[in-house]
């Protein structure tokens, strides 16, 4: 039973109290922004995030690109001011293909919890090298080795075989970013406490983590599908195991740099 699905219930998505929160705000302080700089961003959601960087960045833009036409919607209405001021771009693109940006175009990139819905991590790495200006900077969290093990392990109880998801570990990462040119490099994971979203449970596996393999089963069967998983989670929790990366694009040598 494949796992992918690139659109997304916004609306939904949009209601639910989800640990992406503290995520996005933690990644925000780890770029840092000076506040006049051009950023992209992977994955925009519910534009939640992108409201967090545009208020980091007064004189800079944002360009935000996600997979789901209604996510991409829901991050334009949520910064309606932003898109009509020009400072946010919001587009539908399939991150698994090269990016409509020139080279050199962006100072950074961010992303939260986007990465792990994509294969060919080296791919992306290179793109991200491609568009980042020298000395540009990215900064990404997404989900990693061991994330969200006790839902793989009730999909296996059930003869369901996990997928549609890579979650890498840094020994993995570190060589693709390395390839890509990027130098600075730092990829850690962090292990979550358990999240233990209560009422929500059947809403946020249905909405987000099992998205994929409800769409391959009949209207009639999704919910049984869903609470038969969140039956064999102990506790009814998930614990995220979080990838973060940091790296950076070198710099151009100056003339005196080349002897």
């Amino acid at each position: 039973m494949a796992a992918t699905a690139r659109e997304w219930d916004a609306s939904t998505y949009g209601t639910l109290t989800l640990p992406h929160e503290r995520w996005g705000r933690r990644t925000l302080g780890r770029l840092a922004p000076v506040g006049d700089e051009v950023v992209l961003e992977l994955g925009s959601g519910t534009g939640r995030d992108a409201a967090l960087l545009l208020a980091a960045l007064p004189a800079g833009r944002l360009i935000a690109v996600d997979g789901s036409a209604a996510m991409v919607e829901a991050t334009r209405a949520a910064n309606a001011d932003a898109v009509a001021a020009g400072r946010l771009t919001a587009f539908v693109h399939d991150l698994a293909t090269p990016l409509p940006l020139p080279a050199g175009s962006v100072d950074a990139v961010f992303s939260v919890a986007t990465l792990h819905w994509l294969d060919d991590h080296g791919f992306v790495f290179g793109e991200l090298a491609r568009v980042l200006r020298p000395g540009g900077r990215i900064v990404l969290e997404y989900g990693g080795a061991g994330n969200i093990a006790e839902v793989d392990e009730a999909l296996r109880a059930i003869g369901v075989e996990p997928g549609g998801h890579r979650f890498a570990t840094p020994a993995q990462e570190v060589p693709l970013l390395r390839a890509a040119g990027f130098v600075d490099i730092e990829a850690a994971l962090r292990r979550e406490e358990p999240f233990r979203p209560g009422r929500d449970l059947d809403t946020i596996l249905r909405t987000i983590i099992l998205r994929g393999y409800l769409q391959t089963l009949p209207e009639r069967e999704r919910d049984a599908f869903v609470r038969t998983v969140a039956d064999r989670l102990p506790g009814g929790a998930v614990t995220y195991m979080r990838m973060e990366v940091s790296a950076r694009q070198p710099a151009e040598e100056s003339p005196c740099d080349t002897g």
